[in-house]
């Protein structure tokens, strides 16, 4: 499952750079998680980098994309093939 960053978004900047998939970009008001890169650091980390470093704590799962552990190694495998 992807993650999402939420209206609490505060563009604090801290989350953008430590994502290794480039999946997080600034949007019109709030920053944005790409889902067909995000892979939740799998392949990268053992956590999300982006969860452990927002002061918010405003980056849930997505709901709307759903994806096993395998589903999120395969992405991983695709991005840096």
């Amino acid at each position: 499952m992807a993650l999402m960053i939420t209206d609490e978004c505060i563009n604090c900047d801290v989350c953008e750079p430590e994502c290794p998939n480039g999946a997080i970009s600034q949007g019109d008001e709030i920053y944005e998680i790409n889902p067909e890169l995000c892979t939740e650091c799998v392949g990268h980390y053992d956590e999300p980098q982006c969860v452990e470093v927002c002061p918010v704590d405003c980056i849930p799962k997505d709901p709307d994309h759903e994806e096993t552990e395998e589903e999120l190694m395969e992405k991983y495998e695709r991005i840096t093939a």
